[in-house]
């Protein structure tokens, strides 16, 4: 990885990892569809003159069925979950439950029939992975930490997470990312315009924390328009693969802050599902050739049939 890539890297890394204790703050003054909206429509609206000036908004505009289904699994649901869910669990155990994403991925293109997601290690890692859950979720849940729908919320939005960039894949390809990530988070402003503008006016004279109204503002500045921007650099600079993997720096800046700033106990549960799970994710997010069986690598070997990916 060049100096460059690494810079990137580690920007965004750190950049997507603070949301989680952001989220903390702002629900301290903010309800969740406030929230939401404020952090979309900042980000849309720092975006929209950039994706104009590179042409990137008629193409996705053409595209608008895709990037509409992009929008409700990358945006939509994932960030209203995130959010209600932090107001039961710590925002460190919010961005640890998010590191299944890699995992649920490979899941889900192996179910779609891609045979690399069968690969032994995938398979390992996706089993380590919800090993890591069940411990992290059986464990604190029986020592009264931390309650089961609040979970289920975060593991609902790591799969919208899978989802997303899996749809845009198949279906995006032809659309610039700037393009479809604007026009989803102008998608996602307009959704959540009615409930946030029917309590945001109460909020705001009720006069929350500057704490809440500088964390907002960070979510949509910060986290979303410019965490984005440098995102769309990583990819370009080293590859969708290797850009997928600030997914474990993520989750050390979100544990740090939150244990940290926040004071977040560091539970059993914490302890024995962090390292199940982010192995796991590591494992099964490794990029592979086609997994090719033993026997049948024997056979097609002799005969000559297919080639014998390297790795194997």
């Amino acid at each position: 990885m060049s100096a460059r890539g690494l810079f990137l890297f580690l920007a965004v890394g750190i950049i997507w990892g603070t949301p989680y204790f952001f989220i903390a703050l702002a629900l301290e003054g903010f309800s969740t569809p406030s929230i939401v909206w404020i952090r979309v429509t900042l980000g849309a609206l720092v975006l929209l003159p950039i994706a104009i000036a590179r042409g990137a908004l008629k193409p996705a505009l053409k595209a608008w069925p895709w990037v509409l289904g992009f929008a409700v699994f990358e945006m939509v649901f994932p960030w209203w979950f995130i959010t209600e869910a932090e107001k039961s669990i710590s925002s460190s155990l919010a961005g640890l439950l998010v590191t299944t994403v890699p995992f649920i991925a490979a899941l889900i293109l192996g179910l779609m029939g891609e045979r690399a997601a069968w690969h032994p290690m995938v398979i390992l890692g996706l089993v380590l992975g919800f090993s890591g859950v069940l411990a992290l979720v059986g464990i604190d849940a029986f020592a009264g930490h931390i309650e089961l729908l609040p979970v289920l919320m975060m593991l609902g939005a790591a799969v919208g997470y899978a989802v997303a960039p899996i749809m845009a894949d198949r279906n995006l390809k032809e659309v610039p990312t700037l393009g479809a990530i604007t026009v989803s988070m102008a998608i996602v402003s307009v959704v959540y315009a009615i409930p946030a503008l029917s309590v945001l006016p109460a909020e705001l004279q009720a006069s929350p924390p500057t704490s809440s109204v500088i964390a907002v503002v960070y979510l949509g500045l910060i986290a979303s328009a410019l965490a984005f921007m440098v995102f769309f650099s990583l990819i370009k600079e080293v590859g969708p693969g290797r850009a997928a993997l600030i997914t474990y720096v993520n989750v050390v800046v979100a544990f740090l802050l939150g244990v940290v700033f926040l004071n977040e106990p560091l539970t059993v549960g914490f302890l024995v599902g962090f390292p199940l799970i982010v192995l796991g994710s590591f494992l099964a997010a490794r990029s592979r050739g086609e997994y090719i069986p033993k026997k049948k690598r024997l056979v097609t070997e002799a005969t000559g049939e297919i080639g014998i990916p390297e790795h194997l």
